[in-house]
């Protein structure tokens, strides 16, 4: 199939399946936090998904994405060792997956109490399984993506999601509060692993036969290659989960619940980007393994100038609504919200900028270069963190967060500048044209706030802010509507 055909049906595949994902999201965080829960009980489920998920990270190190490149790498140069990189990256990933979980379950509860932390008592069990079941489900989303089969991520994905919100749902109605509401995390991940699993092994591995002399070498270089990786993942846990963590220990639970919806928010808004990343990544490494880096580059840079184009005004209008967002979405409970998803706004620029160049970096080799910025920024973000939610509460966790990912997005760019030729003019001209029409975008935008009385009105709102957009773009010549069709209908 021809690459830009490739693309974009991949594109089309997993922006569908993430779409539905996070909608399945959007429903269950609606759920639980105007139906099912307290802004106390979802800030202590939250809490234990920070934590839980710390320790999946850890548990799957940097495993999945190292099998993932040398399934990629082989499947081109030497489809018979595919088999073995499977096989033994796998048997790798369920020692790790079963020390940590194992751990967790035999000793949790002391841990947690001595920490100060004895909510987490009566999850922890369920939440030996939730670590599993996550490390299990990023090994088989991950190995999709490296036999270039995005289809079939989204649709695991999607299965997940799904589930997801019916077992939550289900276990909390039944009077099973946090601790149903975490089992249901597990069954939606189980599910997806299970036909995830079966579909990998009919569609994909049985495909390839087995080198009867393997390269002895390939245990040590998938462990090599997942050092870097798992700084990289460490990193991550640091980043993403510790900042949760410092609210719920600095601040309270209900905190928690607050910053959980911001980041809830910018994880939706960023989804787009997310789709385009994960399409492209593994495309750079192939093209540059046959010689075409200018093919590479345009593919990288095309994606980013959309991004830029995208985001730039989605997070003006973001900042924009978020009070009356807050307030008719999830109700007045969630008030202290408002401000952590106006900061969140900054944070979805950078984070979309980095959702379609950090993967792309693993699979072009630079994993080391990435895990070294990461774990400067994981680090600084934690200092940061202790700085500011005591001066500022659960806001300096957002405004940390921001400041610290901005310098590693714009580090990430930087370096797959020097592996790719991009052309640095061209997007600071896009930038500067895509500030000039969130301008005029975000001045109808504000002009309509004081007629938003309800969800409807808001809809309106943003409706309308799009369509201007949607306007300025295509009379500026910015974008082409018959080049966006092409990539996604």
């Amino acid at each position: 199939m021809d690459l830009a055909k490739r693309l974009s049906r991949g594109i089309q595949a997993i922006f569908a399946a993430n779409l539905v994902t996070m909608l399945a999201k959007a429903g269950l965080l609606l759920l639980l936090t105007r139906v099912l829960l307290t802004p106390e009980q979802y800030g202590e489920l939250n809490f234990a998904l920070s934590v839980l998920g710390g320790l999946a990270i850890l548990a799957t190190l940097g495993l999945p994405k190292s099998a993932a490149r040398y399934v990629t790498e082989f499947a081109e140069q030497r489809p018979g060792m595919v088999p073995h990189v499977i096989v033994r990256s796998l048997g790798f990933l369920l020692f790790f997956t079963l020390l940590i979980a194992g751990g967790t379950a035999l000793f949790g509860d002391e841990v947690a109490t001595r920490f100060g932390v004895p909510s987490l008592v009566p999850v922890l069990g369920v939440g030996a399984l939730f670590i599993a079941a996550t490390a299990l489900s990023a090994y088989t989303r991950q190995l999709f993506q490296a036999f270039n089969s995005v289809e079939w991520s989204g649709v695991v994905g999607v299965i997940s999601g799904v589930s997801r919100l019916l077992f939550v749902a289900l276990f909390v109605w039944l009077g099973y509060g946090v601790a149903g509401a975490l089992f249901g995390y597990v069954a939606g991940l189980a599910l997806g692993v299970l036909i995830g699993g079966v579909v990998l092994y009919r569609r994909f591995y049985s495909t390839y036969e087995p080198d009867v002399d393997p390269d002895a070498s390939v245990s040590r270089r998938i462990l090599e290659y997942s050092v870097p990786l798992t700084a990289t993942r460490s990193a991550n846990v640091i980043d993403k989960k510790v900042d949760t963590v410092l609210v719920g220990v600095l601040v309270d639970m209900t905190a928690v619940g607050f910053y959980t919806i911001g980041k809830a928010v910018s994880d939706f808004v960023s989804m787009p980007a997310s789709s385009l990343g994960y399409t492209i990544s593994p495309a750079l490494s192939e093209q540059r393994s046959k010689g075409s880096e200018a093919r590479a580059a345009r593919i990288y840079q095309t994606t980013l100038r959309y991004v830029l184009l995208a985001y730039i005004p989605a997070v003006a209008g973001l900042i924009l609504v978020a009070e009356p967002m807050v307030r008719y979405v999830f109700g007045s409970g969630y008030d202290g919200a408002s401000p952590v998803v106006q900061v969140f706004g900054l944070f979805i620029l950078v984070n979309a900028i980095n959702k379609v160049t950090s993967d792309g970096l693993d699979y072009l080799g630079r994993a080391r270069s990435r895990a070294i910025v990461k774990t400067v920024m994981a680090l600084a973000n934690v200092v940061l963190n202790l700085v500011l939610i005591p001066l500022m509460g659960v806001v300096g966790a957002a405004v940390a967060t921001v400041i610290t990912f901005s310098f590693y997005t714009f580090a990430n760019v930087y370096i797959i500048h020097q592996e790719l030729p991009l052309n640095p003019r061209d997007l600071v001209g896009v930038f500067g044209a895509a500030v000039a029409v969130t301008l005029v975008m975000s001045i109808v935008v504000w002009l309509t706030l004081p007629y938003v009385s309800g969800v409807p009105t808001l809809i309106g709102a943003v409706v309308l802010g799009a369509a201007t957009w949607a306007v300025l773009s295509i009379a500026g010549g910015l974008l082409d509507p018959n080049e966006v069709t092409r990539l996604i209908g």
